[in-house]
């Protein structure tokens, strides 16, 4: 199975990238991984509801041109449903079982995802109602896809 990230803005932070670099170290025991990085947008402080949109869809356009057909996404949004870890683990089996061998978890910017994005999406997943910045969200989405994989092989995970 190939897994793949998509997610606005890039990562600077030296603890977050050895974080993410970890994980991806993890599961290439199990699939192959990749992370792709969209440009994200500025945002000024005062921006308006339409402004915001407008960066929205700039973000969606960037994403999408990453999204191929055969792809089943997985959009993290506040609004997806909520499943436990052995939840996703199943989910991300039967994914597999059904044919499904691409799958991109998509993670947006700081005003979150376009609606274009969001219908193009297979499946809406929410974390928490809580909402986390895009660069802990990745570290959080590589940790949760890990522990999934270690359910599903039935090896030992911390509980």
């Amino acid at each position: 199975m190939k897994v793949t990230i998509l997610c606005v803005g890039k990562i600077k932070e030296k603890f977050f990238n050895m974080a993410i670099d970890e994980y991806k170290k993890r599961l290439s025991r199990y699939i192959k991984m990749d992370i792709i990085e969209v440009a994200d947008e500025k945002t000024p402080d005062d921006a308006s509801e339409l402004m915001e949109n407008i960066i929205k869809n700039k973000e969606g356009e960037r994403i999408l041109q990453h999204i191929k057909d055969d792809t089943y996404v997985i959009a993290l949004a506040i609004n997806g449903v909520m499943l436990d870890s052995v939840e996703l683990s199943k989910k991300i089996e039967e994914l597999g079982i059904f044919g499904k061998s691409n799958i991109t978890f998509v993670i947006g910017g700081s005003l979150g995802l376009s609606d274009n994005v969001l219908k193009r999406a297979d499946y809406k997943l929410s974390f928490s109602k809580m909402t986390f910045p895009h660069q802990l969200m990745r570290v959080i989405l590589l940790e949760q896809v890990y522990r999934a994989y270690r359910i599903m092989k039935n090896e030992p995970y911390h509980k």
